[in-house]
């Protein structure tokens, strides 16, 4: 007999709210597996994996504002006249500040007070990313930022779902960025046991999802930024659709700093809460881009909580974590897997776990292990994307296919 983890409440209750339909029209990345959403995508449903060694301490930042501008014109938006641009809002956050640059800052200001740069303050500040695109653009509406660890990237994509759907604007440009590699940040997660040590000698084996010898997380650098849209003004100026945004759901584990709760409550909660701002039934979804980064805990904890909350259904329900090809960016973790999460909506295709040979959790649910599967459902394709972090700070946000 199934026995769930966490007894909830199905009855599909939410807030009265203005329920405006919310799409996805333009989208950008730059991420370990390439420059272009195309090419990403190409690359990670034909299994390549964008995980290399690290051989020099200096990297190279992957800035945001490339994926804004391939974002921006992927779904022709870019607004001139006033009324346009206050009715566009951005809601874009990073997880981690330079780490590097305040170390170098704090020895430069030991040679003299005139040593630090001016510039420094508004170079670590988490909601510059979100600011600089808005300058550039001149975007007046909503300036939002979200640094909630790794559920940042998906953070920013719900709120901004939700500041659309509640009429605040009509046009919202969405998602994260990180740029954190450095010795300093390898040392630190290396110090918190969570980063994989196993296969320094062979990197693109080293991000395993959900598989028996996972050691770790291997961490990736980029942005993914998104184009959201109030479904009537897309259909106005006949933009392209990508997928409609259905609902989302938040939650606190409120456990532990950097372990998720044993449980899986809070991500059960964060799933539950999503698919009842939905409004749909846990039968429709077919497929979950797990948040799973490839540790021992966290990716065993995820799997026994979302069998726990699709129950029977599970068996009808493919998982599958992306990390295994471009590592875990962090804060544009969410946000990056959630772009992946449309394309596999868009072109009926689930994207592979890249270096999952061997399952070490009794589960009904399926998997892509290591190769591309089709996504064949008889209605709609609709998919759960979870994104977790740090300090127990759960998303999911529900993507479908869009049905006139």
């Amino acid at each position: 007999m199934f026995t769930p983890l966490v007894i909830i409440n199905r009855t599909l209750t939410t807030a009265a709210r203005c329920k405006r339909r919310v799409v996805v029209t333009g989208m950008g990345i730059v991420c370990p597996l390439g420059i272009g959403v195309q090419n990403a995508w190409q690359a990670l449903i034909n299994s390549k994996s964008g995980i290399t060694k690290l051989t020099n301490p200096e990297y190279d930042k992957l800035p945001c504002k490339v994926a804004t501008e391939e974002a921006l014109n992927d779904a022709n938006w870019k607004p001139n006249n006033e009324t346009d641009k206050r009715d566009t809002g951005v809601a874009v956050g990073i997880g981690m500040i330079d780490l590097i640059d305040v170390c170098t800052t704090y020895e430069a200001l030991k040679k003299g007070y005139n040593k630090v740069s001016p510039y420094f303050v508004p170079r670590i500040l988490t909601n510059m990313a979100a600011g600089q695109i808005s300058i550039k653009y001149g975007l007046r509406g909503p300036n939002h930022s979200v640094s909630t660890a790794c559920a940042t990237g998906a953070h920013a994509i719900g709120d901004a779902f939700r500041f659309i759907r509640g009429g605040e604007t009509s046009v919202m440009i969405c998602g994260g960025a990180e740029a954190c590699i450095s010795p300093l940040a390898i040392a630190a997660f290396c110090r918190l046991r969570a980063l994989s040590t196993n296969k320094n000698d062979f990197p693109y084996e080293a991000s395993r999802p959900f598989d028996k010898d996972r050691d770790g997380f291997v961490m990736g650098e980029g942005a993914a930024i998104l184009v959201l849209e109030e479904l009537n003004h897309a259909l106005e100026r006949k933009a392209n659709i990508y997928a409609e945004v259905l609902g989302y759901g938040l939650s606190g584990d409120a456990t532990h700093l950097t372990a998720p709760s044993e449980d899986g409550t809070g991500a059960i909660l964060a799933m539950d809460r999503a698919v009842k701002d939905a409004g749909i039934e846990t039968v429709e979804i077919t497929f979950i881009n797990a948040h799973a980064t490839s540790t021992p805990l966290g990716d065993g904890i995820e799997l026994k909580a979302i069998e726990s909350f699709m129950g029977q259904h599970s068996k009808n329900v493919t998982v599958s974590s992306t990390k295994g090809a471009h590592g875990h960016l962090l804060g544009a973790a969410g946000n990056l897997e959630a772009v992946f999460t449309i394309l596999a909506i868009k072109e009926s295709v689930i994207p592979p776990t890249l270096n999952l040979h061997n399952l070490d959790t009794e589960t009904s649910l399926n998997f892509a292990p290591n190769i591309k599967k089709n996504w064949n459902t008889t209605s709609r394709r609709v998919a759960l994307k979870n994104a977790f972090g740090f300090g127990g700070t759960n998303a999911c946000l529900c993507f479908a296919q869009y049905n006139e």
